[in-house]
């Protein structure tokens, strides 16, 4: 009987998805500045839903406003996927200082705890209305 490698699976960073409460800044290589709305966030990248597509791989310093916390990173751009009325944009995080993952982490961590109180019905009204996967915890 031939043994089979086991795959080593890498576990995922947990994501949330967001219900369009979360702006983020786009500062181009050249200065320009992009607003785009935060669909869903980890502490390796996320999707952004832009007006106009960026180039894939286009490197940019992207600042995220999560709830009471702003977190500021290098991240490169991934393949756009056009929309009815923009691009959803995927992103990965390519410089994270450990200050600012710290503070992702964090905040991602309570807005796990926040859906996790509104799933239960114990939550009341939330700023951020998280929205979880079972596959992502």
């Amino acid at each position: 009987m031939a043994d089979f490698p086991h795959s080593r699976r890498k576990l995922r960073a947990p994501r949330v998805s967001l219900w369009d409460t979360v702006s983020a800044t786009i500062q181009l290589q050249n200065g320009r500045q992009l607003w785009a709305k935060t669909l869903r966030i980890s502490t390796t990248g996320g999707l952004l839903e832009l007006a106009n597509c960026l180039d894939e791989r286009v490197t940019v310093s992207l600042t995220l406003h999560l709830g009471s916390r702003t977190v500021r990173g290098k991240a490169a751009m991934l393949f756009p996927m056009p929309v009815s009325l923009g691009y959803l944009q995927p992103f990965r995080f390519t410089d994270l200082r450990d200050e600012e993952r710290l503070a992702l982490q964090a905040e991602i961590r309570e807005l796990l705890r926040q859906s996790r109180l509104l799933a239960t019905g114990r939550g009341g009204s939330a700023l951020l209305r998280p929205r979880i996967s079972p596959k992502s915890l």
